[in-house]
């Protein structure tokens, strides 16, 4: 499948005329060659193609930002459930990345406000790039922000506001081994949470006590081997009720979902 995709990037065209392609001429060949010889040392398929799919967006990616993976899709499907019937629900994306969460629920929910943050600022311009992209598409504007999960001092005019906090935080234990795709082109930023990689979330999971209202909905991704920690932290929070941990179609552990208790 590599082989292909790359092959029609070299040809400008989609996979599909591969089909009834009779011939490639020397300069594609050339291209092709060289996008394959960078893939062989592992650079990740989307940065030579460019583009990410992700539900049914296209998103621009490369060098600086986290490649959106097919697991966060059942991220996203469930937060969709979970603003069916609201209007116009406030939603916040912590660690957007290049955006594909928090223009997924924009696209498929045309009433949500949605806000997305990113700290990094080459990741950043990721998110502005495709939320830009996506807004001259038609889709309802988001709020791109600079700032850090766990600061207490974001977002604070949002505090008790929010319907969904949802996030694909930097999860990963220091020292993990990884695949040389991600140890290599994936920001740190995006990875590193910390001996047992859930630093960031312990902050996370005080800014999304904060922001939601009273019954809003929090859900958070993590590594496989975080199914029971991450569930134990949230309820260890105390601000969370209904904590529930939900597999990706391969049956692994995959995200925490939460209900924002009532406040005294």
């Amino acid at each position: 499948m590599d082989a292909e995709l790359l092959l029609a990037h070299a040809l400008g065209r989609p996979r599909t005329a591969l089909l009834t392609l009779d011939d490639v001429d020397d300069d594609a060949a050339a291209r092709f060659a060289a996008l394959l010889d960078q893939r062989a040392g592992r650079v990740p398929l989307q940065h030579l193609t460019g583009r990410a799919p992700f539900r049914h967006l296209e998103l621009a990616v490369g060098p600086g930002v986290f490649v959106p993976r097919p697991e966060t899709e059942q991220l996203v499907e469930w937060a969709l459930g979970r603003l069916a019937g609201v209007d116009e629900p406030v939603v916040v994306d912590l660690g957007s990345g290049s955006g594909a969460i928090a223009l997924s629920v924009a696209h498929e929910h045309p009433g949500a406000r949605v806000t997305a943050v990113e700290r990094d600022p080459q990741a950043l311009e990721w998110t502005r790039h495709n939320a830009a992209l996506r807004a001259a598409a038609g889709d309802r504007p988001v709020t791109v922000l600079a700032g850090d999960m766990t600061d207490a001092g974001l977002l604070t005019d949002l505090d008790g506001a929010v319907d969904l906090v949802v996030s694909n935080p930097p999860y990963v234990p220091d020292g993990a081994r990884v695949p040389r795709e991600v140890a290599d082109h994936d920001p740190p930023l995006a990875l590193w949470g910390g001996p047992d990689g859930l630093d960031v979330v312990r902050g996370l999971l005080r800014t999304a006590a904060r922001l939601l209202r009273d019954g809003g909905a929090l859900g958070i991704e993590h590594a496989d081997q975080q199914g029971s920690a991450l569930p134990a932290l949230v309820r260890a929070h105390g601000a969370f009720g209904d904590v529930a941990d939900h597999p990706d179609l391969a049956g692994r552990p995959r995200f925490t979902t939460a209900r924002r208790a009532a406040r005294d």
